[in-house]
């Protein structure tokens, strides 16, 4: 049985602390308190897809892209509290997708 390496396990809870604190991605998310709006299951479900669907491991479990990840959710996050705001580029379905 394997488990998660050290840097994706930092890298979850990193995430988790800046999701939870409402430090998530501060320049894009400035002026936004985005913690009631997702902070409900739907919602909170759709920001740990977002951001496990976009992080990139390597072969020795080493995240590559956690900026991009959590930039990612935080785009999703403000079309949330801002519908005007355009994501660029547009969210593919492979990164919003739900696993069972």
């Amino acid at each position: 049985m394997e488990h998660l390496s050290v840097d994706v396990r930092a890298s979850l809870r990193l995430f988790a602390f800046y999701l939870a604190n409402g430090t998530l991605d501060l320049d894009l998310l400035d002026g936004f308190d985005y913690r009631s709006t997702v902070y409900s299951g739907s919602s909170l479900e759709q920001v740990f897809a977002i951001y496990s669907n976009v992080l990139q491991i390597d072969a020795d479990g080493m995240v590559l892209n956690d900026g991009e990840a959590q930039y990612r959710v935080a785009q999703w996050v403000r079309v949330c509290c801002d519908p005007s705001y355009r994501v660029e580029p547009p969210f593919e379905d492979w990164e919003t997708e739900l696993h069972l």
